[in-house]
């Protein structure tokens, strides 16, 4: 069987966000106790991540983040992953909107230039 031109295309444009997801770099963050772990999740610039959340308490917890845009509930025992960036250089807090007193945060930082020997 061959594929038209225009079936290809259509192949092609249906299977790139699967691709470009696939090649995003994975981050995990751990809720255990009501508290996230790492505290601070330090990022690349301009780099989409693949967040994976684990929420390993009983009680379901929420990975919230106005500077993100991003809200989503983590059931208790089990892990959501959540689509972060590209970000800028900066801080961006998140919290767990059940429990306020759950906050971290993403730190963006340029990568470090060494000056030429």
């Amino acid at each position: 069987m061959s594929l038209g031109l225009s079936s290809l295309t259509l192949l092609v444009a249906l299977t790139a966000p699967v691709l470009a997801f696939a090649e995003s770099p994975t981050v995990e963050l751990v809720i255990h106790n009501q508290q996230f772990t790492p505290q601070e999740l330090p990022l690349p610039v301009d780099t989409k991540i693949k967040l994976v959340v684990h929420n390993q308490d009983s009680l379901p917890a929420e990975f919230e983040s106005y500077d993100l845009s991003r809200e989503v509930v983590v059931p208790g025992h089990s892990s959501v992953t959540v689509f972060i960036g590209p970000l800028s250089p900066g801080r961006y807090n998140f919290f767990n909107d059940f429990n306020h007193a759950a906050q971290g945060w993403v730190v963006v930082t340029e990568p470090a230039t060494h000056p030429a020997h």
